[in-house]
Order: C-alpha cells, then sequence, then structure tokens
C-alpha cells in the first residue's frame, strides 16, 4: 500500500489543478495581465473549512474516517518515506503527514468544491479507485504478520464503509447538481453569511423567556438535551469521527500484543511444568508454578474486563467533549469566562489560531494515549483488588481479609471522625453567637481564647500524623483524577495556578476563542443586518427608478421608526429603562415614566 499511496499522488495533483483552475483569484496578478487566457483562474482550492463549515458535516466526517489506517500507520511512527538518523525522524513524519495529507486531499476539495458536477464526477472516480485498491488488497493477503488471520479485514472494514459511504455522496452530489443545470430543481447550495440555526439562537435571545419551563426527561437533564438553535461545526463531527475509529484499531492492535504476550507467558508455564517432571516432583518448584498460573489467569480476567472499562470511558469522553464544547461555547456567548483559568481568559490572536490547527490531531493523540494510560492504570488497579480480596477469600482466607478490611475502615472512620469533632467543637466553644437569628453561620470571631489555645497545643502532635495520611490521600487523589482525565483536552489537570503548563489545555482555550470570535451568533447577525442594509442601499442607488420602489408599503420616518423599535424594546424589557441616560433638558436623574422619550 505504500506504492500505491506514492502513485496516488498524481492523480490527486490532477484533480487539484483542475478544481483550482475552476476557481477564480479574488485578486489579480501582473502574469493575467500577461497571459489574458488565465483570466483569475488557478486559485486556492480549500479542502474544509476549518472554522465555519456547517454543511455536509457527516460527509467530512466519513471522509475523515477513510483515512483513519494512514493516520494509525503514522501514529506508529511505521512509515518513515526516507532513512534518516535518528534526530531528524520528526521531520520525516512532517514530510509523510503532508504525503498522506495530499493523497487524500481529493476527498474534501471535492466535497466542498462549488462546481457540483465537476467534483462529484472526479470524487467518485478518485474515492472509486481507493476502494477498488483497497478491496484488491484484501482479496489478495487477507491475513498479516501482526495478528494473523483476516488481520486487514478487522483492519480495513471502517475505511470501506466510509468509501462506500463517501461513493454514494458524490454520486447524490452528481444527480442534484444535475437535475439544477437542467432547472428541474433549485438550488439550495447557496453560500449564506448567518446560518439558519445561528438565526434561530439570535432570535430566540429576543424572545420573552416562557414563564413555565418545559418539564425535562431524565436523558436531557441528566446525559444530554438537543438544541436545535446549535450545531457542531464539521471540524469537531470529523475530528470526533476519526478519533473513534483510530480507538478502534488502536484496541485491536493492543489486544494482539497482549494476545502474543499472554502466549508467551503459557509457553514458560509449560517450560517450568517440564523443569518440574524433570526433578521428580520437587518441593521447590510447584509452589511457583502455581503461582505462574494463576498470575496468568488473573492479568487475563482483569486485562480483558479493563479493555471494556477504558473503551466504554474513551468513547464517552468523545461525546463528552462534544457536550463540553457547547457548553463552553454557549458561556463564551453569553460573556462568561469565569469557567476558565485566569491566565487563560485571554489567549492572544496567534496562540487561537495555531491552535485550531492543532486541535483535531492533538484530540486523536490524546484520547489514543488516554486510552492506554487509563487501561494500563484500571488493570494494575483490579490485579491489586484480586490479590488483595478475591483470591484470599478463594483460597479461604475471608476471615483474615474482613479482619484487615474491618480494622482499615475502623482507623479511617475514627480519623475522619475526629477531624469532624473538631469543626464540631470549634462550632460550639469557639465562636461567638449568630448576630442575627437568620444568619446561616456564626461570625468568624472567636470565643473562649484560653481554651482555644489550650484545644490547639494538645491537638497539634495529634494532627502531625493525621496530616500523614491525608498527605497519601492527596497523592492518591491526584494520581487517579490525573490519569483518569488525561484524555480530557477541554479540561486540565494541573494545580490551580499552572494551567499554563498544560498545553493540550490551552490548545482547547485557543481553539474555542477561535470559534467564539468567528462564529459568534450575535455577531454574524449583527453583520448580516450591516451588510443586508448596504447591499438594499447600493440596489436602491442603482435602480434608475428607484422613487418607485416599495410603492405598496406607506412611508415611515426613520425617527418614528426608531422610537417605535425604542418602545417595543424597553416594552419587553423593563430593566433596561434603569440604564438609559437622563432627560438632560429636565434637569433630572429619574428614569421617565414613558420609554419612548
Amino acid at each position: 500500500m505504500e506504492l500505491v499511496l506514492h502513485y496516488s499522488l498524481i492523480p490527486s495533483f490532477a484533480i487539484i489543478l483542475m478544481l483550482s483552475f475552476l476557481e477564480r483569484r479574488a485578486s489579480r496578478s501582473k502574469i493575467d495581465g500577461k497571459l489574458h487566457l488565465l483570466n483569475g483562474r488557478f486559485g486556492i482550492v480549500i479542502p474544509l473549512d476549518f472554522v465555519g463549515t456547517y454543511s455536509n458535516r457527516w460527509s467530512f466526517g466519513f471522509a475523515f474516517g477513510a483515512t483513519a489506517n494512514k493516520i494509525m500507520f503514522l501514529f506508529s511512527e511505521g512509515y518513515l518515506p526516507l532513512r534518516v538518523p535518528q534526530w531528524a525522524q520528526a521531520l520525516v513524519l512532517l514530510i509523510g503527514g503532508t504525503e498522506v495529507g495530499l493523497s487524500y486531499f481529493p476527498f474534501f476539495a471535492c466535497l466542498s468544491t462549488e462546481f457540483r458536477i465537476t467534483g462529484s464526477v472526479l470524487g467518485f472516480f478518485y474515492t472509486f479507485t481507493w476502494f477498488i485498491i483497497t478491496i484488491i488488497n484484501i482479496v489478495q493477503c487477507p491475513h498479516g504478520q501482526v495478528m494473523g488471520d483476516y488481520e486487514k479485514i478487522i483492519f480495513y472494514w471502517p475505511s470501506l464503509i466510509c468509501l462506500v459511504f463517501l461513493l454514494g455522496r458524490f454520486a447524490l452530489m452528481f444527480v442534484k447538481a444535475l437535475r439544477i443545470r437542467l432547472k428541474m430543481d433549485v438550488s439550495s447550495q447557496e453560500n449564506h453569511f448567518l446560518e439558519v440555526h445561528q438565526a434561530q439562537h439570535v432570535k430566540r435571545l429576543l424572545r420573552k423567556p416562557p414563564e413555565r419551563q418545559a418539564q425535562k426527561s431524565w436523558f436531557q437533564r441528566k446525559v444530554y438535551e438537543w438544541d436545535p438553535c446549535f450545531q457542531f461545526p464539521g471540524r469537531m463531527i470529523g475530528t470526533s469521527a476519526l478519533a473513534l475509529i483510530c480507538l478502534y484499531i488502536f484496541i485491536v492492535i493492543e489486544f494482539y500484543i497482549y494476545k502474543e504476550f499472554s502466549q508467551e507467558l503459557k509457553i514458560l508455564e509449560q517450560r517450568f511444568e517440564e523443569l518440574v517432571d524433570y526433578r521428580n516432583g520437587s518441593e521447590v518448584l510447584p509452589p511457583a508454578v502455581l503461582k505462574l498460573k494463576e498470575f496468568i489467569n488473573v492479568t487475563q480476567g482483569v486485562w480483558i474486563f479493563t479493555t471494556f472499562a477504558a473503551s466504554l470511558t474513551c468513547v464517552s469522553y468523545v461525546f463528552h467533549i462534544l457536550a463540553c464544547y457547547r457548553k463552553h461555547m454557549k458561556r463564551l456567548w453569553a460573556g462568561e469566562k469565569h469557567f476558565l483559568p485566569l491566565r487563560s481568559r485571554e489567549p492572544t490572536s496567534s496562540q487561537s489560531v495555531a491552535a485550531i490547527a492543532r486541535y483535531s490531531g492533538w484530540q486523536i493523540a490524546y484520547i489514543l494515549w488516554g486510552y492506554l494510560v487509563i487501561h494500563v492504570v484500571q488493570c494494575l488497579f483490579g490485579i491489586s483488588i484480586m490479590y488483595s480480596f478475591v483470591l484470599p477469600i478463594q483460597h479461604g482466607q475471608g476471615l483474615e481479609v474482613a479482619k484487615g478490611l474491618g480494622i482499615g475502615i475502623l482507623t479511617v472512620g475514627i480519623g475522619r471522625g475526629l477531624m469532624i469533632l473538631q469543626i464540631k467543637i470549634a462550632a460550639r466553644f469557639f465562636l461567638q453567637p449568630k448576630i442575627l437569628p437568620d444568619d446561616k453561620q456564626k461570625p468568624l470571631a472567636l470565643n473562649n481564647r484560653k481554651a482555644f489555645h489550650n484545644f490547639n497545643y494538645f491537638l497539634f502532635f495529634y494532627n502531625v500524623l493525621l496530616g500523614l495520611g491525608a498527605c497519601l490521600f492527596r497523592l492518591l487523589c491526584s494520581v487517579l483524577l490525573g490519569t483518569w482525565l488525561i484524555a480530557r483536552i477541554d479540561r486540565t489537570i494541573m494545580q490551580k495556578g499552572y494551567e499554563a503548563a498544560d498545553i493540550g489545555f490551552n490548545t482547547w482555550v485557543g481553539m474555542i476563542f477561535m470559534d467564539h470570535y468567528h462564529t459568534n451568533p450575535t455577531l454574524l447577525s449583527f453583520c448580516h443586518i450591516l451588510l443586508a442594509g448596504t447591499t438594499e442601499k447600493k440596489l436602491q442607488k442603482s435602480t434608475q427608478y428607484c422613487s418607485f420602489n416599495n410603492t405598496s408599503e406607506p412611508r415611515v420616518s426613520t425617527r418614528a421608526r426608531a422610537r417605535w423599535l425604542l418602545f417595543y424594546t424597553l416594552l419587553n424589557n423593563p430593566r433596561l429603562t434603569e440604564l438609559r441616560k437622563p432627560n438632560v433638558q429636565s434637569g433630572t436623574s429619574a428614569v421617565p415614566q414613558n420609554p419612548c422619550v
């Protein structure tokens, strides 16, 4: 397939040149004056608008899914087009990534081009070629050296499904474009500056909220609530689809690696048994052989169980990150930034632009590495539980386990109880009474100072030992939470004040700020109104009989219209009257009775 990847650059460049020939450049250059045949052609072809694409989102998602196998090949650093020293491998990987990007560029360019007939035809044939090559590669050699039987089928079936979807999408694009060309249908593929869901969001903001909220189901309250006035951009859909497919491939590879490792352990076990038989039943080695068998069985069971647990965790993270993206974007639209660390509330423009370029790749890498870390930690935790509780109970040591567990719980309970007792004593004896009966708690004012100083002195020595256990508990919580949230790029795992060291979280913050500044519905609505008004004025000025326009509508003065809109706004938002400037002519600072004044 590497040779096919190299040769696929030839048709890829040809398709890019054809689409570039159809594109018109916004500004003319000197070469256009010399070569009149160019006429502004050979514009820049974009594969995907990573900022504000809301059309063909699932098509772009499947196009990303078709690249999953090559992405995993790059992730494993198995594709090195050039042989260079170790220190230059980063540059070679950049070259390899660029080659993969050029090879799959026509998928995205044909989906996003405005020339639907040409893009659909070229995209269909290019996708069909890749589909046939993949099928031939699977049929000729379905097995592999890493996983053995049906390796390529297990690896390539998600990409095949994505290619089939793209074939259907390009065929549908061709039929629709042909019907529009033959004037059998009306074109709906217009580039709108303001999307429909963004306009609906602004309309909802201007409406008066209902007095009674609709009752929500358990799924809407606890899991997810669909919002018709919000859509995820194509970048987020494509990243999520590619992350899920890459996660599947990564889990399959990990499972087969563990299978090989377990087979090596079984071979080691058989050699131990042969050694025991050779020594004619010596009493030294049989316990070791039994412990090795027990360890292999425990590890296999725990590893398989934690594989499902870690997989479900990372899959839920992919969808949870989408939910957090919507929640963070809505907060930014409302002007709320308190959910972000103080140093991350004003990222620089260059950081935001670089962050949106890094986000998709980093999100996939965080999910894959996060799965591996979570799986290893869960496996170690499960083995410790097996050897601490389950195996002793199976060996008839359940009473000792219950005794040790009871002593541990009692020790922790007494320590926790003494901490709570200190709080109760401080509230009862060492604080002054409430100032008002309705106060929730007593004021922070000491009472019985002499008793308080003796209380501190005698508990000082005990709190040293108690603090040791609290410190270990803090370390355990930090390790567990850090490993559990390592795949969450939308949440920092650093302590407060050290968030700047988390470059993954900084990438997330820069990305949402980039989307906030370029896809804010209120800002886009305002710009849309300005552009629509400017276009209407230019149209009226260019019309020879502009005075005859809108003869059916009565003429309304601009001042009367502004007063009516002001009255309507203040009537629906009474609190805005408090923010209006006072009437300077009357010399009073009171709010006027009539909101139109």
